[in-house]
Formats: C-alpha cells, structure tokens, sequence
C-alpha cells in the first residue's frame, strides 16, 4: 500500500479514538513501572498480584480470534500485553480498529507468564498516548540504506539495537573521560562558540553574521586561545567538551560539526602530557575489555604502556621514503608529493606538504597506539619550539588504527614569539591559506600579563568512538551527522 494511503488510513483511526472523546495525544501517563523494574521484579509483584501499568511503543502486534498480544517497549525494555475480549468488551473492538505499530499506549493490569514462559501482562485497562501516522520499517527489511539511516537516525536507533547499544557506549565514554580529568584535579569549564577571531588551529570557519553587533562572527574552530586565557587567570587544570565547527569536507573521519576534548594543565610539558594520554587511554580501553585490547579489521589494537614512539621525519623516510626531510626543500618536497599522487597547492608551505604526506601516505601504517613527535614548527605555530631544532616543536599526536586520536604540546608561552608566529601565519593567508591563522590580539595582551608553562591536549571524541566502537564513518558515532539535502 502507498505511505500516503498508509496515513490516511491512520488518520482515519485518529479521528474515531476523537469521536469516542478520548485525548489520542494525553499530557500524562498513569505508568507505575518502566518495563526493566516490572521484568527485574516480576516474581514479587506476580506474587504480590500487584496491579501495574507500563507505557511504551507498540513493536509487535498479533491477533488470535478474541485475543491480541503487544510487545510494549519503552526504551528500558520490551514486555508483552495480552489483551482479551471476554475481559475487555468495548476497548477491545476499540484497540481493533485504532490500534497500529508504531503506536504509544498505556496498559494497565496483573503479571502471568504464558506457557512459552514468556512475561507478559494481562491488560484490564489501556489507553492511547501517541497515535503513529506513519508506519515504521518493516522489522527486518527495513531501513537498510546507509543514506536513509542516517537521515532518519530516530527510526535506525529504533529499529537497530546495535546503533543505540554504540551511542549508549559514546556516552559511557565521555563518561570516562570526564571522570578521569575530574580525579586529576581538572576544572570543567564552558568557553564561546561564536568567536571575534577564529583561531586556534588551522583551519577555514564558519562566518556568520550578529545583526545586533553589526559584526561578523565565527563558529568556534578550537577551544584553546579561550582556555588558555583561563592559564593566565590562574586556573592550573581546566578541561572542556563540546562541539566544534571546521568548514572542511566530508568523509570517513570528518564531519563538519564534531565533539572535541581540549584539556590544559599549568607547569606540564609535552612529556608529563604524553604520560596522562597513556593513562586515560589505558582506562578507555580497559572500560571495554579487561586486556585493554580493541578489534581494528579483525586485529587487535593493545593499549598496553608504554606506547611505541617516533620522530615525524621518521615516519616520513620509514613509509614514504623521504629519508632527508631536513635537506629537502619546500619544492623537491612538492615534487616528491605528486609522486605520491598528492597534489600541493602553491601557497602550501614545507611542513603544510610534509603533514598532507604523513596524514594521506604514512599514517595507515600506525596501528598499534604511536606517538609521532617532533613536528614541524610551520604546522604548529601555538607550540613550543625544540631547544635542540628550532624547526621543531615540543608536539605530539598519538595514532591508533591509522587515525589521529590526539594533538598536543607544549604550549608556547612567549608572547613575543607567539606575536611573530601569527604575523607568519598572516602572510600565508594572504598567500592564499584559508586555514592560516588570523593575528588575535585580545590574546596576545593577555599572554603579555603572563601565562605560565603548560601543556595542552586535544582529544577527537568522536575518532576514539569510531576505534572503540570498530565503525569505519564517523557518521556511524555522531547522532545526526551533516548531510546533503535531499532534491
């Protein structure tokens, strides 16, 4: 049958359950008991005859002469109502001829359980909550397409047990990380969205415009120049989680909106920040299996200390074989890059063209948990410099099944340095670098009050979701994910 005909039908049943005087959409329910209390406390309330009433979605609904069984969920669990005839009379031929999957009702009655042994409730009273227009997928054909799901992500997390069970695990996540910082001594605080100036990493925003302020202003692209203003109001530990907004492409690993942990800690450097990441991405795994193990394309991935360690240049000569990166120049660089079937655009710097060969080239190969140190300082214009190489910078990330889980470093506190990365990063921009950074400086004079040494992490919820989880699209982690309009 067509969907329109579907609904038509159904608004059809809405108008008799209005004629009959009833409210087919109620403000409250009478339910006594989610569905999980009445299953865990079955035996006592069956022995208690003790009357109950469940509320939830119609899942299931089959008819024997005179007889009507329901399964009932309501997110908690499913039960099954028995409803009768004999017992019921009106609201029987009423539940006939209004009733469909996909609808909210209440059932009230006494606990049994059938000869299959199945629990169920015995209905002596039931009532519409909600009156579905539209039917759901059929249960096991249904909402198959990729596309289709992640549009109606309502109807896939209803449908497919095993999409609410990964964000009922992103949840358990954040939930460690969150406690993890706390037990450290780390402050949760909230910093803008809307930003003056975008900036704290590279990349191109979002604009938009503040009528009231006759200003233009930026979806935030990273916390850090926000939580480092709080470095210099003197909070020691401070973490943040929440979203950001980069206006970049889509595919497997990026979404446009996605949710970032960014954490800060006064008088640390990069290697007390290295020994925390290895901590809480131990517990992380451990949280789901007791080896600390994680299933990556049938391997296993082992969060086990200490993680394995290697220079960037390192990565780039052992899988790309770039073994002089020192030597090379921005333009044999470029040359080396369309070798490897990556393409460099003019106003991309040596660093900017090494980092899209370590991201596209080198990076699959890291598997096991790796940190890659020793950036180039043109990549990473808010760390700091190596002692050793100038040209360097105190920076890590760690890689995990060939994806990026963290950034992090010693933060550069010099404000005077930090004054000529930014007007480095100006004249790249005006070189034609969207993602360059802009000069800020509101942030510049509160470095110059003072900002002590410190470390900086940056953690990709929704990357360390997808490894955890072993999903492939970060569409699959994120509830509803930036997608074209349908024409």
């Amino acid at each position: 049958m067509p969907l329109e005909d579907i609904r038509a039908e159904r608004v059809k049943k809405l108008e008799l359950l209005k004629a009959d005087g009833g409210d087919p959409y109620p403000a409250r329910t009478a339910r006594t008991h989610a569905i999980a209390d009445i299953r865990k406390k079955f035996a006592a309330l069956v022995r208690a005859k003790k009357t109950v009433v469940a509320a939830g979605r119609v899942m299931a609904r089959r008819e024997h002469g005179g007889s009507m069984f329901m399964d009932l969920s309501d997110g908690s669990g499913i039960i099954q109502a028995y409803l009768k005839k004999d017992i019921l009379g009106e609201a029987y031929a009423r539940a006939e001829d209004t009733l469909d999957i996909g609808d909210f009702i209440e059932a009230e009655g006494t606990l049994f359980t059938t000869k299959k042994e199945e629990q169920t409730i015995e209905v002596s009273r039931w009532a519409m909550l909600a009156k579905s227009l539209l039917p759901l997928p059929e249960k096991w054909h249904g909402l198959q397409d990729t596309e289709e799901r992640f549009r109606k992500r309502y109807l896939d997390l209803l449908m497919n047990e095993g999409v609410t069970e990964r964000f009922l695990m992103r949840s358990r996540i954040i939930k460690i990380i969150r406690d993890f910082h706390e037990e450290r001594g780390f402050v949760a605080v909230e910093t803008p969205i809307f930003h003056p100036i975008p900036g704290g990493t590279l990349a191109k925003p979002f604009v938009t415009r503040h009528h009231a302020l006759d200003i233009d202003l930026y979806l935030r692209i990273a916390k850090e120049l926000y939580l480092k203003r709080l470095l210099v109001a003197g909070f020691e530990r401070i973490y943040e989680i929440g979203p950001d907004f980069r206006n970049e492409g889509i595919d497997a690993t990026h979404n446009p909106e996605f949710t970032m942990l960014e954490s800060y800690a006064a008088y640390w450097d990069e290697e007390d920040m290295m020994a925390f990441v290895e901590d809480l991405f131990v517990s992380l795994a451990k949280g789901f299996n007791k080896k600390g193990e994680v299933a990556a394309d049938g391997k296993p991935i082992v969060f086990r200390k200490p993680f394995a360690r290697i220079a960037f240049k390192d990565v780039l000569a052992r899988y790309a074989q770039i073994s002089q990166y020192d030597a090379e120049t921005r333009d044999s660089l470029a040359v080396r890059a369309r070798q490897l079937g990556i393409d460099a655009a003019p106003h991309e710097s040596k660093g900017k063209i090494a980092d899209e060969i370590y991201k596209k080239i080198c990076r699959p190969h890291l598997v096991q948990p790796t940190f890659v140190v020793n950036h180039p300082l043109d990549i990473s214009p808010l760390a700091k410099h190596h002692e050793k190489n100038p040209d360097e910078v105190r920076r890590f990330q760690l890689i995990a099944g060939g994806m990026e889980l963290t950034n992090a470093f010693a933060e550069l506190n010099d404000p005077i340095d930090q004054r000529e990365r930014f007007m480095a990063q100006e004249r790249e921009r005006e070189g034609g670098d969207e993602e360059a950074m802009r000069l800020d400086e509101d942030f510049l004079e509160a470095m110059e009050y003072g900002m002590p040494p410190a470390a900086g992490l940056g953690i990709g919820i929704d990357r360390v979701v997808m490894l955890l989880t072993g999903v492939k699209n970060i569409r699959e982690v994120v509830l509803f994910p930036t997608m074209r309009p349908k024409l």
